[in-house]
């Protein structure tokens, strides 16, 4: 008996070990996580997701055309559509403005006229009917039969190289068309150029002018058979030899047709130059199937880094779906050789770093950066440092970053925000002095209404449009640069920008319970007063929004902005009232991002994203757990609308991510997540080799929402955050779930058990 009982303690001493080191290594490394991705579920609605091959975070984005403009066809696909106009290499991942689509390529059957200007795409000669029933799509691979073309097209990629496949009628004409004078919405070529360099190469390049200023894209292209003729054209004339260059620029290829009936072609981009792009290029052989296996691989090897355990596979489509799109932006944009053009075109070399260019910052600070702390870090520093770099030029920190050009879209400087958490979460490979630098000096110069914020302490409404948005924005950069002036000792800079982040008081108004545009004398408010008007980016106090969506933005200040309100009974009933109210908008030029409406709540556009959460610190956490379960309910699912808005680069995925995994990076520069509603039985997060974080949620079901109790790392666990260097040592967060609220648990009035 006493032999049994010390083999029990020891048994028990050597779990209890175990237990210390953290590690959980639980994760089946032979799981295909890629089966669950749908790369569909977006394209449709106002998703403006694309259905192409790319690997994480990869330069080069392959997807099929339509052709139509429109806000929808942003990625220059929407699941709505029937045409396909061709291939391109460059997508943008659920945008609000559509742009790239650079370096289109069609297979045909037959020789067309390329020298017409078209006016639609109707009058294009080489589009192609297709339908949804012969096209698929994977992590990597996409592939789709072209009806009238008799052509089955796939295509995958590498990081720098696209490959095509196209599989012919036997016996039918094998071309391919290159337009390099296509362009989709805002886009317009104003410079190309083709050379067909000998029986098996071309190579050119593509300015434009769009939403991105100054593009400059470089290609090369070689194919799997000889080029036996070709059409070249040059703004509608034909062009006699192997060079046509002027605004619009295109080519028919035409190649030997012998038995195989297979032509493969490899594709390599550069915004440097065409030796570059040539570099770029992958050597050797045509191996499109090892291509795309090994793009599925690395794709599965990406979503692996977190596991969750559910009996609902459409609970994990809709999740690693999710996974998958919160990877596919911020994009490779130096080439192999490190070097990379920046807008004023100037080279730069990217030594010891890869540049990155897609910065959605406005909207990917949110949740997204914050994700690739956890799932990506070592990408992370950088990120960092390509912003750094795009703040050289004018000293400014980037705001959105487009093919190295910035675009100045949206409000606020959220880099900022992205390189503090970045620094505080103990990311390296970036210095930090010069970063904090960057931000001070971005944050105190005079563009952007920031002479007003200086001057005012806010911004008055009738000197800059937006002033509400856009003085909450600054307010909460200003915190994020207080929290680096603190680590990095600058104590008068830490007070300087503590009490410039305060700037929200100025904007409360107590007496309705909003944030309102107010004059420059501090006392009037912006008359007449309506908190469901919209007016798109315009004549208004709200960017892409009203009142009722863009009046909680204080992040960083939660407690005091329930103190504003009068008491957290108050500020939690305006909340309530949010997700009730009616969700009529009113204005006749009212925002089309207003979408996934719950009450006023609009989940289709990132200003609410962290809304549900505020909850957590006005003392009633379990209606942060009711609404965040709601949504994560009502505004995903497994069709090509099962995005509620624009994907916006990841950042609508990486909520869904992390609310459903159980908790959110409500203030990302805080490094704490607050807690919501996990929905899945058990998540893993694999922090590395041997070290893991898991997330159990005992009892779990759709009516099984509230937490009733909950143990980090086998000790009782009463508080509403979990700090990142908790998540990151390894451990184990238990919760136990139930049909109705633990009004107690993380509360003020929960009292801690004590012992005598």
């Amino acid at each position: 008996m006493k032999r049994n009982y010390l083999l029990l303690l020891l048994s028990i001493t050597i779990i209890s070990c175990n237990n210390s080191k953290k590690t959980f290594n639980t994760l089946n490394s032979s799981i295909s996580f890629t089966k669950y991705v749908d790369p569909f579920i977006g394209t449709g609605g106002h998703g403006h997701t694309y259905p192409g091959a790319t690997v994480p975070f990869g330069m080069l984005q392959v997807s099929p055309v339509n052709g139509m403009n429109g806000w929808d066809w942003c990625s220059g696909y929407h699941y709505s559509d029937s045409i396909i106009t061709g291939f391109s290499h460059l997508s943008l991942s659920g945008t609000g403005i559509g742009d790239l689509a650079d370096i289109l390529c069609m297979p045909i059957n037959k020789e067309v006229d390329i020298t017409l200007t078209p006016k639609s795409r109707d009058s294009l000669a080489y589009t192609s009917s297709y339908s949804h029933d012969n096209e698929s799509a994977s992590p990597g691979y996409y592939q789709v039969y072209l009806d009238d073309h008799n052509v089955n097209v796939e295509l995958t990629t590498k990081l720098r190289t696209v490959y095509h496949k196209y599989t012919f009628k036997k016996n039918e004409t094998q071309s391919v068309v290159i337009d390099l004078g296509f362009g989709i919405n805002w886009d317009k070529a104003v410079e190309t150029f083709i050379s067909v360099d000998d029986d098996h190469s071309i190579s050119g390049y593509r300015f434009s002018k769009g939403w991105a200023r100054n593009q400059k894209v470089f290609f090369t292209a070689k194919f799997s058979k000889p080029i036996v003729k070709h059409n070249l054209v040059s703004d509608g004339k034909i062009i006699e030899g192997n060079i046509s260059k002027g605004i619009k620029t295109a080519t028919q290829l035409f190649f030997k047709n012998n038995e195989n009936s297979i032509l493969e072609a490899k594709v390599a981009l550069s915004s440097v130059s065409i030796e570059n792009a040539k570099d770029n290029l992958e050597k050797g052989n045509f191996t499109f199937e090892e291509v795309k296996k090994e793009a599925n691989s690395i794709w599965n090897e990406a979503l692996s880094k977190i596991e969750v355990d559910t009996a609902t596979d459409s609970l994990k489509t809709i999740f690693y779906t999710a996974l998958y799109h919160s990877q596919l932006a911020p994009v490779t944009f130096s080439d192999k050789n490190g070097q990379f053009r920046k807008e004023n075109d100037s080279i730069i070399t990217a030594k010891n770093y890869t540049a990155y260019s897609t910065l959605s910052l406005w909207d990917t600070f949110r949740a997204e950066h914050p994700l690739l702390t956890l799932v990506a870090p070592e990408k992370v520093s950088d990120m960092v440092r390509t912003m750094l770099e795009y703040y050289q030029p004018k000293k400014i920190l980037p705001v959105w970053s487009l093919y190295g050009n910035e675009t100045n879209t949206m409000t606020g400087y959220h880099s900022i925000p992205v390189i503090v958490e970045a620094y505080l979460k103990g990311i390296k490979g970036f210095d930090a002095e010069e970063a904090y630098k960057a931000m001070k000096t971005t944050m105190m110069q005079d563009e952007r209404g920031l002479d007003h914020y200086k001057k005012y302490g806010f911004i008055p409404y009738h000197l800059l449009d937006e002033s509400v948005t856009i003085t909450l924005e600054y307010a909460y950069d200003d915190w994020c640069v207080a929290q680096m002036a603190k680590a990095l000792g600058k104590e008068n800079d830490y007070e300087f920008f503590l009490h410039r982040s305060k700037a929200y008081q100025f904007l409360f108004d107590k007496k309705t319970g909003f944030m309102r545009g107010k004059s420059q004398d501090a006392t009037s408010w912006n008359e007449p007063f309506d908190p469901k008007y919209s007016n798109h980016r315009e004549h208004t106090d709200y960017t892409e929004g009203n009142a009722w969506q863009h009046s909680w933005f204080v992040p960083h200040a939660v407690k005091d902005l329930a103190k504003l309100h009068g008491s957290n009974e108050i500020f939690t009933n305006r909340l309530e009232q949010l997700f009730t109210e009616s969700s009529e908008i009113t204005g006749t030029n009212a925002s089309a991002d207003i979408s996934g409406l719950i009450g006023q709540y609009a989940h289709g556009n990132e200003p609410s994203h962290h809304i549900a959460y505020l909850f957590n610190h006005a003392n009633k956490p379990w209606r942060t757990q009711y609404w965040a379960r709601h949504i994560l309910d009502t505004q995903y699912n497994t069709t090509p609308n099962g995005l509620s808005g624009n994907e916006d680069c990841g950042q609508m995925s990486a909520w869904y991510v992390f609310s459903a995994i159980g908790f959110y990076p409500m203030n990302p520069a805080s490094t704490n997540y607050e807690i919501g509603s996990p929905i899945f039985e058990k998540s893993t997060i694999k922090i590395s080799k041997n070290v893991s974080f898991v997330i159990e949620a005992e009892n779990v079901s759709s009516d099984n929402k509230y937490i009733q109790s909950a143990s980090l790392n086998g000790l009782p666990f009463h508080q509403t955050t979990i700090a990142q260097k908790t998540i990151v040592e390894g451990g184990k967060l238990h919760f136990v779930m139930g049909n109705l609220p633990n009004k107690n648990w993380a509360t003020n009035s929960h009292k801690p058990i004590t012992t005598n």
